[in-house]
């Protein structure tokens, strides 16, 4: 892991970029926290960057309230290339989306093989991390839906999770779910435009957990409120410290 700026913001969480191989990430965590700190990882999916506002305000409120947070771009994300291949199925995406067709095969040809992509880049960037004398876990996932599952399945390290039951889940991640036992908080947008309510249910019903919270709201995808987040520091504050 090398790292390749630093900067202390105004509330002195101090967030540093870091390049793994060919993975940007960046970290954020509050200097005068008493090491070794609990680790959340942030994942993010939609085509965002790491740097997106909503991201970071999330990342910086967990890491002021004690935690190393850290995201990083999955393939074709943010400062990542987009192959041409994966350019035309955004934009069959779009197309089929406003014109009301049927996505669900676009989605699963799509998000299907960069969860298989995205999760051992994952795994790789948390051994880079927890070998960091300031972070020591346990460690905790926040986000994109499909990869949690996928990373909560295989990876033994993740103590808990908070997904956003937003975004296609393909199939693969749905039968999965019923592997995943950690505790976990699902957050669920009640009229969002791109997401079915009832699958979210479904996928609620099919994880394994015996600790396992639903938070609905009102709003569309982008609506969830901002409590939610302070609420997630406190499932984490049960689950990590």
């Amino acid at each position: 892991m090398h790292f390749t700026s630093e900067q202390r913001l105004d509330d002195g969480v101090l967030a540093r970029e870091f390049t793994l191989g060919e993975i940007p990430g960046t970290l954020w965590t509050t200097p005068e926290s008493a090491a070794p700190t609990p680790l959340i990882l942030i994942g993010h999916n939609g085509g965002l960057h790491r740097r997106e506002p909503r991201l970071v305000a999330r990342a910086r409120h967990s890491a002021a309230n004690g935690y190393a947070v850290a995201a990083i771009d999955a393939p074709g994300h943010g400062d990542r290339p987009r192959s041409a291949a994966d350019e035309q199925t955004r934009a069959d995406l779009r197309r089929a989306m406003r014109a009301g067709e049927p996505v669900d095969e676009l989605f699963e040809s799509f998000i299907g093989p960069l969860v298989e992509k995205t999760v051992p880049e994952w795994r790789t960037t948390l051994d880079a991390l927890l070998s960091l004398p300031e972070i020591g876990g346990p460690v905790g996932y926040s986000g994109w839906t499909a990869v949690g599952i996928r990373l909560a399945a295989v990876e033994p390290r993740i103590a808990a999770a908070g997904f956003f039951a937003g975004g296609y889940v393909p199939r693969a991640q749905r039968e999965e779910a019923r592997q995943v036992t950690i505790p976990l908080l699902l957050l669920l947008q009640w009229d969002d435009e791109g997401n079915p309510r009832q699958r979210a249910l479904d996928l609620f019903d099919a994880f394994g957990s015996k600790q396992k919270t639903l938070h609905a709201n009102t709003g569309g995808h982008a609506g969830t409120p901002w409590f939610e987040v302070e609420d997630g520091n406190r499932f984490f504050d049960r689950h990590l410290k």
